[in-house]
């Protein structure tokens, strides 16, 4: 019987796609070992490459539409619409990302998520009843509302008015009271994951403002504002609502997108890998295997954090399958203690330098020592 190994590796950042390194492996695994069972599923932890990894996981489809940008100008921007034809797959940075604004246009009290409706509209009108949204890589700091606006929520001001549409960050102190019954209906219809792995709140010292502010361009008098406008946005939605979003660990992602998703959107945060590997059905692939490979960019303390390798690693290790993790760097604090065999791209004789420039050759080098290491 032939030996089944499941590869699950991370996007390798500035190099390869998940779908390359996963293809990378496999050539080297076949070197060694010709007649294995080779199942490519490559992973991803809710950021960057998520669509292109649950796309490529499921042999599921890509779409392309025109929607609003941060600045409200026109962008074409891309969702995935997986291979059960139901879940979508989407990046928040595709329409309102900080790559999206030229370093010195970036204001988050002038940038909205309004793009972001108008994707999770398409994929709505594409027949997705379930959606994964991943929220990294913002310009935006206006708590989700434009992104509300966009699935037909209004926002009255002081005097009366409706707002227009493109909600930003400086609006936020603005808003006296939230409409919602002119919410598409589809949206409380529809399942919403949000892949959100980090645990910022809304507002105060640790919130979104605050801590990822200025690496959208708020100075302090900014980010001041800012969060006195998100403080303001989560007092209308507690009041009106009913729904207490100021301090849910993670609210604060993506400039307040994670709070305005629960609270208009009624999506659920969770932690990315876990998502990626539910929808990818990993649990079921890996069970029937006989080894697993993984791999991310840098292994290190933070791996353990909800990134990509050391979730197969776990889900590999429920199952009782072996795993090796292959990375392009491992630092002596990263977790190898749940892995077979760790083998880094960069090792002795092999720089950072040279590893960038040999990505494909090394992961292939390094999954067939890896086999041969394994007895396979």
């Amino acid at each position: 019987m032939n030996m089944k190994i499941v590869i699950a590796p991370d996007s390798f950042k500035e190099s390869l796609s998940a779908i390359e390194v996963a293809r990378a492996m496999a050539d080297g695994v076949r070197v060694a070992l010709q007649q294995a069972e080779i199942d490519l599923c490559p992973m991803a932890d809710g950021g960057e490459g998520t669509v292109e990894a649950m796309v490529a996981a499921t042999d599921g489809e890509f779409r392309t539409v025109e929607v609003f940008g941060p600045l409200v100008k026109p962008t074409k921007a891309q969702f995935g619409l997986l291979g059960d034809k139901h879940t979508a797959v989407i990046e928040m940075a595709e329409a309102a990302g900080l790559g999206l604004v030229k370093p010195e246009k970036r204001n988050p009290l002038l940038t909205t998520t309004f793009g972001v409706g108008q994707l999770i509209l398409a994929a709505l009108d594409a027949g997705a009843n379930r959606m994964i949204i991943g929220i990294g890589g913002s310009a935006t700091n206006d708590g989700g509302t434009g992104c509300a606006q966009a699935l037909g929520v209004v926002f009255i001001d002081q005097r009366g008015r409706a707002f227009a549409c493109g909600l930003s960050g400086g609006d936020m102190g603005g808003i006296k009271s939230i409409d919602i019954t002119g919410c598409d209906g589809r949206v409380g219809q529809c399942e919403i994951l949000v892949a959100c792995d980090v645990t910022n709140p809304l507002t105060g010292p640790g919130g979104a403002s605050a801590v990822y502010g200025p690496q959208k361009g708020a100075t302090p008098e900014m980010v001041e504002a800012l969060d006195a406008g998100l403080a303001n946005l989560a007092g209308v939605i507690r009041e009106q609502l009913g729904v207490d979003v100021e301090n849910i660990p993670g609210a604060g992602a993506a400039g307040g997108l994670g709070a305005g998703l629960v609270a208009f959107a009624g999506a659920k945060l969770r932690s990315g890998i876990e998502i990626v590997a539910d929808a990818v059905g990993l649990a079921g692939r890996i069970a029937g295997a006989d080894l697993v490979i993984t791999g991310e960019g840098k292994f290190d303390s933070q791996s353990a954090s909800g990134k990509a390798a050391v979730g197969v690693g776990k889900i590999a290790a429920d199952a009782s399958v072996p795993c090796i993790c292959i990375p392009g760097q491992a630092s002596a604090d990263a977790p190898r203690e749940m892995f077979a065999d760790v083998r880094p791209l960069v090792a002795e004789g092999v720089s950072v330098v040279d590893a960038m420039q040999r990505t494909k050759a090394l992961l292939s080098e390094r999954a067939s020592e890896a086999i041969r290491n394994a007895g396979l």
